[in-house]
């Protein structure tokens, strides 16, 4: 090993500028390490793109940066067992189509920790490719509007991958397409457009992220038995879309996530069937303009345990029916104004939520603006007082919680 660095030196300081390279190429010092070795390369820039077909380690230290020249992807991994570690991938190609990366990851079992990825098209992205870890890298497309970067990690027919403690900020989005039985945990998304999108990924856990300032959060698609769990959903203001959204997803399980100042909380489709149910527990909704929003004629979902504070509306519809047959039980409601005389922690009477002047904004988009507003405010508290007509119940919880 000692003598493949002095090798390296020795081409980085004197050979490579001899021979007119502006920057020397990354592909040579890959080819010069022999199976299972390790490469650690002189501070530095280096040219990329370049291709990592044996099983081998690289390590930067922090202190290189492999510079794609804005051509292709940075960095492709073809082999099995490589560890990419401690490198600055930068300026990568500008082709959607061919989803130009910072890495390529085609192997299996790599190891990716401690990278700096900026200034590229997409970010990660693990194509038919298992059982990798993708741990505590910094992950930032470019300085364009949303849907014009490419995704911070994007995974493809891809199983068996953690990915811990990443810091990904200003990307597009995260994507799993038919990736199934992935962990996606301890990490962070920030200002960027939706956080996560799952579309054909069953059986993934989602666990202990944070999620901040994004124009979505959580969402998906055809993606039964995912759980997702105490993950923190924060400051979504986006009146078009919610922190998490699940459609025609099956056994779906939003355990103790905490959903903060969002403009829905969650958004959920009615079952089509009676497995295709969600499992909402112990979650805490706080300061959001709509807490959940059910769309379908009929609901069927588990609603056990969850809390409810200062939101301005608890709960949404499309029709009276959509969240009537959802199953309500041991919720936090802070609107309950009920009793708890024998001091069991259950309210004395069932806590019902009625349709009065939600259902403007609801029928009338346009109205979503005067939300809170004194206006609506009044007319909600008229027709609260002496209803035209019998309000619609909308849901019941039998045994509300007042802990």
């Amino acid at each position: 090993m000692k003598r493949l660095s002095l090798l390296v030196s020795v081409l980085v300081g004197c050979l490579l500028p001899a021979l007119g390279f502006a920057l020397p190429p990354l592909q040579l010092f890959i080819d010069l390490t022999p199976p299972g070795g390790v490469l650690t390369l002189p501070a530095g820039s280096y040219a990329g793109p370049a291709v990592i077909r044996q099983p081998i380690t690289i390590d930067g230290q922090g202190e290189v940066t492999v510079d794609g020249e804005g051509s292709g992807t940075v960095l492709t991994v073809e082999a099995d067992g490589v560890t990419v570690r401690g490198l600055h991938l930068t300026n990568s190609g500008n082709s959607h189509d061919q989803v130009d990366a910072a890495l390529l990851l085609l192997g299996n079992g790599a190891l990716v920790e401690d990278n700096r990825i900026d200034n590229v098209l997409f970010g990660i992205h693990i194509r038919q490719s298992d059982g990798n870890v993708v741990r505590n890298n910094r992950i930032e497309s470019r300085p364009e509007v949303p849907s014009l970067r490419g995704e911070g990690i994007r995974i493809w027919y891809s199983r068996e991958n953690l990915m811990q403690g990443n810091h990904i900020s200003r990307v597009r989005d995260v994507v799993f397409a038919n990736a199934s039985d992935n962990r996606f945990i301890g990490n962070t998304i920030e200002d960027s457009r939706i956080g996560m999108e799952l579309i054909f990924s069953p059986d993934n856990l989602i666990a202990r992220n944070t999620l901040l300032r994004n124009i979505a959060g959580i969402v998906l698609v055809y993606s039964n038995g995912v759980v997702v769990r105490e993950n923190h959903l924060l400051n979504m203001p986006d009146i078009t879309s919610s922190a998490l959204a699940v459609k025609e997803s099956s056994q779906v399980r939003l355990e103790s996530n905490d959903i903060v100042r969002c403009a829905v909380g969650l958004t959920a489709n009615s079952p089509t069937d009676p497995g295709n149910i969600i499992y909402l527990r112990n979650n805490h909704f706080a300061y959001n303009d709509v807490a959940m929003y059910f769309y379908g004629e009929k609901g069927g979902h588990v609603v056990h345990g969850n809390r409810f504070t200062g939101n301005i509306t608890t709960i949404a519809v499309s029709a009276a029916s959509s969240a009537l047959d959802n199953d309500w039980r041991g919720n936090q409601w802070d609107t309950y104004r009920g009793f708890d005389r024998n001091r069991d922690g259950i309210g004395d009477t069932p806590h019902n939520i009625f349709l009065y002047s939600d259902r403007l904004w609801m029928d009338r988009p346009m109205a979503r603006f005067f939300r809170a507003s004194p206006a609506l405010e009044m007319v909600d508290f008229i027709e609260r007082l002496a209803p035209f007509s019998m309000p619609d119940l909308i849901l019941s919880d039998p045994k509300p919680s007042v802990y």
